[in-house]
């Protein structure tokens, strides 16, 4: 059995998306369970759309997320290069072979011949194609056009009515009718091939064996079957993974502002790489059994990609979250730690060199919300109220502050809490258990006041520990407003 060879061809022009990142996963998981190579090609070829530190950025978050290549970028390997734009000798060799076969042809016409074109068809109710104007041109024709000074692209002479069939291993039977083309560029005027001309090209030259890759890309395959045919070279399997789509099953949009989209924005909010790694495996993919949480070597024994979604992937926040905060639970406290003890920082929460009392203090902190926490960045929102001048209570809390016996409650809290002479949360319990038997309140009648009046909040981690970390002279001023 051929040796199963795949690849993630990323265009450099932004960072690792998190429906990149998918099928970059994908190709990788695939290729690790069936013992065979994942190869890292860049699609260089749109150079108005590139921008510096775009292969980097790739790169670095792939690393980051765990997903390893064989060849490519910072590898190298025996089937370079794995630029496109250091690949364009291989691609004239390859467009001359089909000019000379007849196979393609120069097609002169200016991009205000084509439009006038597309809009006459248009207005005939038809959809718009070349029409093959250019087709058939004698050499005279072409010498006049030249003497013009057009300069031409190249087009593939599409067959005429051939069925483009293939099993596909997440769609099943797909199949397309060649007469829906027009003859299509695929060498622009510049002399830069077209996308799903090179991308055959590599592929065959590579030995890419399977193509993995989201279903946007499901009506280029008739012309990149095209281009196999004309070189009557053998077509990989393809697979076309469902697209990833938000809470209200719409396209998952770059522009989409309510979702983070990006890796490079995750890994700055402090999530994990192997909790994001689990995520991103289960959008459009599903194990045996109900088990969610898997390491990446579990993911590779049991990848199987007939267990490939055929309906679009949900993009869950909370549930990355929750899959963050089942990560976040096996590290160590001081793993934990050092992921938030940056965002404190950052927010001006803590001294960006702090002493060991302030260092203790944040450990505290970061200990008490511990269990709460989905990811690192997530510390500075929840302790929020350590470090608010004035309280702001809702609905909810003004409710509680009403209660006929709240005053009492209060005013007996704060006075036991004047006496005491160690300001520790066994201490702070103490006053606690003396303000119920001096007041006769107890359960939601006692705590449920104190936790609003100190905190503003009607839920949160416990509240003996709380008190001690907002610090005596704070909670004795929000007593006594």
């Amino acid at each position: 059995m051929a040796e199963v060879r795949v690849r993630y061809a990323p265009s450099p022009t932004g960072h690792l998306h998190i429906g990149n990142a998918r099928t970059a996963l994908f190709n990788y998981l695939f290729a690790r369970h069936a013992g065979g190579k994942m190869i890292l090609r860049i699609e260089d070829t749109d150079q108005k759309r590139n921008i510096d530190g775009g292969v980097e950025s790739q790169m670095k978050y792939l690393e980051w997320l765990g997903i390893d290549w064989d060849e490519g970028p910072g590898r190298g390997g025996d089937y370079g290069p794995y630029f496109q734009m250091e690949r364009l000798d291989l691609y004239k060799k390859y467009t001359d072979e089909l000019l000379e076969k007849g196979l393609a042809y120069r097609c002169y016409m200016t991009s205000e011949e084509l439009e006038a074109e597309r809009e006459a068809q248009i207005a005939r109710g038809e959809a718009p194609r070349y029409s093959g104007a250019h087709r058939n041109l004698t050499q005279e024709q072409e010498e006049a056009f030249v003497a013009e000074g057009r300069t031409p692209s190249i087009r593939i002479r599409v067959p005429e009515s051939v069925t483009y069939t293939w099993n596909d291993i997440v769609k099943e039977d797909v199949s397309f009718e060649s007469k829906d083309f027009g003859d299509w560029v695929i060498v622009k005027k510049d002399g830069i091939p077209t996308y799903n001309f090179a991308v055959v090209v590599d592929d065959y030259l590579m030995a890419i064996s399977h193509v993995l890759r989201g279903d946007d890309h499901i009506s280029n395959t008739p012309k990149q079957m095209m281009i196999y045919d004309a070189f009557g070279w053998e077509y990989p399997t393809f697979g076309h993974m469902t697209l990833i789509v938000n809470e209200e099953h719409k396209k998952l949009s770059k522009r989409d502002q309510s979702i983070i989209q990006y890796i490079e924005q995750y890994k700055d909010l402090g999530y994990l790489p192997e909790a994001l790694l689990n995520f991103v495996t289960l959008l459009g993919w599903s194990p045996v059994g109900e088990q969610e949480i898997f390491t990446k070597e579990e993911f590779i024994e049991i990848f199987d990609a007939s267990r490939l979604s055929k309906s679009p992937a949900v993009f869950d926040q909370q549930k990355l979250a929750w899959i963050n905060g089942q990560y976040m639970k096996h590290q160590s406290f001081e793993e934990v730690f050092e992921a938030s003890l940056p965002f404190l920082q950052d927010a001006g929460r803590v001294a960006s060199e702090p002493t060991e009392e302030e260092l203790v203090w944040a450990q505290n902190l970061v200990g008490l919300y511990r269990e709460q926490m989905t990811h690192g960045a997530e510390i500075v929102e929840l302790s929020e109220m350590f470090f608010e001048d004035e309280l702001v209570y809702d609905e909810e809390a003004n409710t509680v502050l009403a209660g006929e016996t709240v005053p009492a409650v209060l005013s007996e809290f704060a006075n036991q809490l004047r006496t005491l002479e160690e300001w520790t949360p066994e201490a702070i319990k103490g006053a606690i258990k003396a303000t119920q038997k001096a007041t006769g309140q107890k359960g939601k009648n006692l705590f449920m006041p104190i936790r609003v009046a100190t905190t503003g909040q009607t839920h949160g981690p416990e509240l003996p520990n709380t008190i001690q970390l907002l610090g005596k002279d704070r909670v004795l001023a929000r007593l006594d407003a």
